[in-house]
């Protein structure tokens, strides 16, 4: 049977979403202003690239959806804690996101703070309850401190770090391959390789799913960069244009568009030819590797 990758988004979304929807507060949970700031952001239309991720990386290995769920969710809620921040006028001031009003543009600045530090907060409280679902405690620690380290300063916000002091600056392609890998790939390596260990992956699986996870991600972020030139405000839910507005180092700003179209191509090939020791369980990853590739949004 074909694999239908439209299909399985279509069910994983609405497997994600139902959890993301049931993970947070409600709205009439005082102190009510909060949670209605963070389901706005959290329950936007968008990919879900990252939870499906940690589900595909558990399923590649013999694992199952719902066992990996709050982690998957835990992922996602950490993507939306960094969108509000990234969006915030101290950082990168923009006014829309997927399509909408940026957090801040109608919770305020003090609040989108506050609705970013209470997902991430929660986030880990998510992966702790994970455990339940799990053969030994020391699984969870393991994904805890993966977390943990793809979200901080030596991954996420490290990026972030030195994206921000890039600014204006000509650097070095090495420097914006350390960009890149950590403010966008970490997460999405992270993804992949916790739901493989939540799912009991042996080492060698868990190395493999690793490699294509940081091509991939590295795949992502030239993208994302490509799209900020050639996209629209209706097609990718926020401006175009912001990376050259800001003077940011990008693919295309220092390899031009023919180059950083083929890099992106060639990571895609790459991290579907480190998948093969998985087999036909990798399925879905490979779809999703061309997806990334080919998305307008």
């Amino acid at each position: 049977m074909t694999f239908s990758l439209v299909a399985y988004l279509e069910e994983r979304r609405a497997t994600v979403d139902a959890a993301l929807d049931r993970v947070l507060p409600p709205e009439s949970a005082p102190p009510t202003n909060i949670h209605r700031s963070m389901r706005y952001s959290v329950l936007a239309p968008g990919k879900r690239l990252r939870p499906i991720l940690v589900i595909a990386g558990a399923e590649a290995v013999g694992g199952r959806a719902d066992d990996v769920l709050d982690t998957a969710c835990a992922l996602e809620l950490i993507h939306a804690y960094s969108l509000i921040h990234d969006d915030l006028p101290a950082m990168d001031d923009d006014d829309y996101r997927r399509g909408r009003l940026t957090n801040h543009k109608v919770f305020g600045e003090a609040m989108a703070i506050l609705a970013g530090d209470a997902l991430l907060t929660l986030a880990f409280r998510l992966v702790a309850g994970n455990a339940a679902r799990v053969a030994g405690p020391a699984i969870v620690g393991a994904v805890v401190t993966e977390v943990a380290d793809a979200a901080g300063t030596d991954g996420m916000v490290g990026g972030q770090v030195v994206d921000i002091e890039s600014e204006g600056k000509t650097i070095s392609p090495e420097m914006l391959d350390y960009i890149h890998l950590h403010k966008t790939a970490a997460l999405i390596r992270s993804a992949l390789r916790v739901g493989a260990l939540l799912a009991g992956a042996r080492a060698e699986q868990v190395e493999a799913i690793s490699r294509a996870g940081q091509a991939l991600g590295l795949a992502f972020q030239i993208v994302d960069d490509i799209l900020d030139v050639e996209g629209s405000l209706a097609e990718l839910g926020k401006s175009a244009g912001s990376d050259e507005r800001k003077k940011k180092a990008t693919y295309p700003s220092l390899h031009g568009l023919p180059a950083s179209k083929q890099r992106a191509r060639d990571l895609i090939e790459e991290t579907k030819r480190l998948l093969i020791p998985l087999g036909p369980a990798a399925d879905p990853i490979r779809a999703l590797a061309d997806f990334v590739f080919e998305r307008r949004s």
